[in-house]
């Protein structure tokens, strides 16, 4: 989501691969001002010393190798004006590209993945997606933007970026790669679904593709906990449901290790903990404990009684970054009491209704989702299940979520995973024809894009090169618990599996190790 409002762990770092000889120069890095784009322009294009570089939003990138800086503008429609910047080695492109999403309502270049794959030696790119400022504010009147926040600013940034690649080196990439978590994982899934030649390998982080879902969501925990005041569930109490949680469910997997390996079987109740007498941290009332029951349930229908997107996963309520921020407060975001709050007050206010009088109170959960569904998710979402094209043409797609993610229910990934496999059929060969192309891994313990109490640093671009270029499909990725969150000292190591398959513990064996681990599917998750 908004990538100024976490501290995350760094999960895609590049690998570096076995470097390609750098081509002849077919262009200096200045003279590419003077570059042709269709319905573009090249406004600036700068050699950078190796070294330190200080970014113009101000962020100071660090250990960078020399490099030419491309900005671009590009005007698609009258009403666009997309801002992206292509950053091209100068001496050690390992001859792929690399372009990195955007959070939350974008707004800004993302500076620092694009440091993080020039390290790489990648030539990165990223763009605003087509407005500055992290809020959607930009929307109202302006349908062009939204299309251009949506997906048109994406495919701009692909084409503009290559097309800056082969002036520079005089020649295009061999590889493409796209990365990007949470709404930059919903950007992954578009560029699958809309713009399948694009790239030969995708990560898609914790991604929003249900937007217009997954927003109303936000709506209905925000009624559910801030209508009525009695409702509010103060920071000192979510202690008190993650412990009540962890002592019924943490060792369902058969390992008391503070964590939930897969949360669908934990059936906890937080009327267990209602107070009896006076009220207390430890314990909820009544009205609280209903609230929190909405936020595990997710959003329903009135009229239908359909519950229409997943809830929430029990186990890590109490974590730092977590339930606090992005749910139950406080977070005090332009009037807003939480993350989700703020996102969802946003997207309705200035790009659903395009009215300032929305109120949250007043949201109608099935008229109300019905007409954000009718105007803005052939725009926004990025739900198709229908990744045929992208598959035909040898595209591999690496996809994965935290469980105890506050800001995106993790079953989503779940859902979406088992939409496409539906395409192929219902049977143990769908699923292995699936897997062929697509891969999810759930990573237990892990929040929103990183941090969380379990295993959460972990390397997903290297397994997904493999793939792409050498056919190996991971079957399982180490993931990294660090005492502190920071290297070097390690707390603990585990494998992430790709569903459904999970970690089981073999029965002997170091269990902070991931060697005492094998991946392995299992029956009896609660999917209700």
């Amino acid at each position: 989501m908004h990538r100024r409002l976490l501290s995350v762990v760094v999960l895609a770092a590049p690998c570096i691969a076995l470097l390609a000889s750098a081509p002849a120069r077919a262009a200096s890095c200045t003279s590419l001002t003077s570059l042709t784009l269709p319905h573009a322009t090249v406004t600036l294009a700068q050699s950078v010393p190796a070294g330190s570089f200080t970014a113009p939003n101000g962020q100071v990138l660090t250990d960078l190798p020399a490099f030419c800086r491309v900005a671009v503008v590009s005007r698609p429609s009258p009403d666009s004006q997309i801002g992206l910047e292509v950053w091209l080695p100068a001496s050690t492109w390992n001859g792929k590209y690399h372009q990195s999403g955007n959070g939350g309502f974008a707004g800004a270049v993302p500076f620092g993945s694009l440091a993080d794959a020039l390290r790489g030696d990648y030539a990165a790119a990223g763009t605003d997606d087509g407005h500055v400022g992290g809020t959607a504010t930009f929307a109202p009147g302006h349908h062009q933007k939204v299309i251009d926040f949506g997906f048109r600013a994406l495919k701009e940034t692909t084409d503009k970026a290559k097309a800056v690649i082969a002036a520079f080196y005089g020649n295009g990439p061999e590889r493409s790669y796209f990365v990007g978590c949470s709404d930059g994982g919903r950007e992954a899934l578009m560029e699958a679904q809309r713009f399948p030649d694009d790239f030969d390998g995708i990560v898609a982080g914790a991604p929003a593709n249900d937007w217009t879902h997954l927003f109303s969501g936000f709506i209905w925990n925000e009624k559910a906990l801030f209508k009525d005041p009695a409702s509010t569930v103060p920071p000192a109490k979510l202690a008190a449901i993650q412990a009540a949680v962890l002592k019924q469910c943490d060792e369902l997997d058969g390992i008391k290790d503070g964590l939930l390996n897969d949360p669908r079987q934990c059936r906890f109740d937080p009327a267990t903990i209602q107070c009896r007498g006076a009220e207390n941290d430890s314990c909820l009332t009544a009205a609280q404990v209903e609230a929190v029951r909405k936020i595990y349930s997710g959003p329903r229908n009135p009229r239908t009684g359909k519950v229409f997107f997943p809830g929430f996963e029990a186990g890590a309520e109490a974590a730092p970054g977590g339930w606090s921020a992005w749910i139950t407060g406080p977070f005090p975001i332009a009037g807003s009491p939480t993350i989700q709050a703020f996102f969802g007050n946003q997207f309705f206010t200035h790009i659903v209704f395009e009215d300032p009088s929305f109120d949250f109170r007043n949201f109608n959960f099935d008229t109300d989702v019905a007409f954000a569904d009718a105007t803005e998710a052939g725009t926004i979402n990025s739900t198709d299940p229908d990744l045929s094209r992208f598959r035909a043409r040898g595209g591999k797609l690496l996809e994965w979520f935290g469980w105890d993610d506050p800001a995106i229910p993790p079953r989503s990934a779940i859902n979406y995973f088992e939409s496409v496999v539906a395409r192929s059929g219902q049977d143990e060969r769908a699923l292995q024809q699936t897997q062929e192309f697509f891969r999810l891994f759930l990573a237990p313990g892990v929040l929103h894009c990183g941090g969380g109490p379990g295993p959460n640093a972990f390397d997903v671009l290297s397994p997904l090169v493999q793939w792409v270029e050498h056919g190996d499909a991971p079957e399982r990725i180490t993931a990294t618990k660090y005492v502190g969150d920071a290297p070097p000292n390690v707390a603990m190591t585990r494998p992430l599996c790709p569903f459904p398959k999970f970690a089981e513990y073999k029965g002997k064996g170091d269990k902070n190790d991931a060697a005492s681990f094998v991946c392995k599917a299992h029956e009896g998750a609660n999917d209700d």
